[in-house]
């Protein structure tokens, strides 16, 4: 067995994608930059959207639920490269505090949706946003 494939692994590269046409330049529509989170980033961003709930008719004792719709968002804030979703006055422009919520103020839904679906599949995740919101909906 040879052990040298997982020494040296092929590093990832950002990716450049057109979030919305409605953003351009003299050269045509603005890309945008999206780059991939480690295992270990994911679980912390993951664990920051998860919150613990009581257990119908158990007393004292609670599971964790994932909020989607907020791991979603906050993902993909972290993993835009460009445009800088933390520039003051971007977000001021908005009227938006934090990353995550402007990159909804930005989008529209379905480009939000859509770059959603982008950078789960820049992160490996095979399941799109639709899949993941119809998941999260349904665990109510």
């Amino acid at each position: 067995m040879n052990l040298q494939a997982f020494l040296n692994p092929k590093q990832d590269e950002n990716i450049k994608f057109v979030a919305s046409e409605r953003f351009v330049d003299e050269n045509g529509p603005v890309e945008w930059e999206i780059c991939s989170l480690s295992t270990e980033e994911d679980e912390l961003l993951r664990k920051s959207c998860t919150k613990k709930v009581p257990i119908p008719g158990r007393k004292g004792q609670f599971m964790p639920e994932l909020d989607y719709n907020r791991y979603a968002g906050k993902l993909a804030a972290a993993c835009t490269v460009y445009p800088d979703l933390r520039d003051r006055t971007l977000q001021d422009a908005y009227h938006a505090m934090g990353e995550d919520n402007l990159l909804k103020a930005m989008l529209k839904p379905g480009e939000y949706m859509e770059y959603l679906q982008k950078v789960q599949e820049v992160n490996g995740f095979q399941n799109n946003t639709e899949e993941l919101i119809e998941d999260a909906k349904n665990s109510f």
